[in-house]
């Protein structure tokens, strides 16, 4: 088993290589505007680090969101078009998984990342592998914390309302191979590389031109 696996629903381009028992290389760069620049680059910076090839890849793992449209479509394009060259399979892991994942917590906690427009993408899990409900999308306030330590980047942008942590904020590519090395392991389904949209995109198609009258 040779996974690659790599991220870019939120600001940070991460990507990972994992033999199904360690991470073997992973690197990561926090910038919001440059996905589809840093991606394939930081792709090839792991591989090589690791001392493998592209060819040597049996499964590409991308993470699916929620986040930004423009941002999460690098990634998961990317994916598939790895795929389909390299003859391999492609999935797709809620990249909410992956920061829970990240946690390494064992009780019941609540993920949430930065959706922008003052709102978090989030979800409710039991521990780091289980997720029970979500991912959701809503403002900060409309979160049901109950009490609940959260983690994720949301978490660390709205501290006075959902709480600080100290558990890392983005979905390191490192712990979304891993857990998807260990879920291809154990024989657990994996879906396809499909974005996971919680609300529509900003841009939209024009409408027809308003006439001029003299």
């Amino acid at each position: 088993m040779l996974v690659l696996a790599f991220d870019t629903a939120t600001p940070a381009v991460t990507a990972a290589l994992h033999d199904g028992e360690r991470v073997l290389a992973e690197h990561t760069t926090i910038d919001a505007r440059r996905h589809g620049e840093l991606l394939v680059p930081t792709i090839e910076r792991v591989v090589s680090e690791a001392g493998a090839a592209l060819r040597d890849v049996t499964a590409i793992v991308a993470g699916s969101g929620p986040g930004p449209y423009t941002g999460l479509r690098v990634g998961l394009m990317t994916a598939q078009g790895l795929a389909t060259t390299l003859g391999v399979p492609a999935y797709g892991v809620c990249t909410l998984d992956a920061v829970a994942y990240g946690s390494g917590l064992a009780e019941p906690f609540l993920v949430a990342t930065d959706a922008r427009r003052k709102e978090v993408f989030w979800g409710r899990y039991s521990d780091m592998r289980t997720r029970l409900d979500g991912p959701f999308v809503d403002r900060p306030a409309d979160v049901p914390v109950e009490g609940l330590p959260v983690v994720g980047a949301g978490a660390a942008l709205y501290a006075e309302i959902l709480g600080k942590n100290d558990a890392p904020p983005y979905p390191y590519a490192g712990a979304l191979a891993a857990l998807a090395a260990e879920r291809l392991a154990e024989g657990t389904p994996l879906g396809p590389p499909r974005p996971i949209y919680l609300r529509r995109p900003d841009a939209v198609v024009p409408g027809a031109p308003k006439k001029v009258t003299a």
